[in-house]
């Protein structure tokens, strides 16, 4: 992966997170697979407004971040698991946090909200 040159002013180690799991995807990808191993048509059922093509380049990149681990088994049809590296559980801290800020966020709003069918990471 390119290492990217930061000005390291204030909040230069925020910039240097987000840029590594911000965006629409990449955050909510990585909580999907806090609990384990997940095959990428697992993974598109669960973010349903995704495109196919979206979530190949946002596993790509977490891929080159070295957040995710990425197998392939020889096999026909192709089977790809994807799962969280070292480096990827050290996150698990932040996603939980943000899961927590953002079911309070929705509670206080009034928006109604509800765990998906199969459950959400452990």
């Amino acid at each position: 992966m390119k290492q990217k040159a930061y000005d390291c002013a204030l909040g230069c180690p925020v910039e240097a997170t987000l840029d590594l799991i911000g965006g629409k995807w990449k955050g909510v990808l990585l909580y999907h697979l806090l609990p384990g191993t997940l095959r990428f048509s697992e993974l598109r059922r669960r973010l349903s407004g995704i495109t196919q093509r979206m979530l190949t380049r946002q596993l790509r990149e977490l891929e080159e971040a070295g957040l995710i681990v990425r197998k392939v088994y020889a096999q026909v049809p192709p089977k790809v698991e994807y799962s969280l590296s070292k480096k990827g559980e050290t996150l698990t801290p932040v996603i939980r946090a943000l899961e927590r800020w953002g079911e309070d966020h929705l509670a206080k709003s009034g928006a109604k909200f509800k765990k998906a069918a199969y459950g959400a990471p452990d």
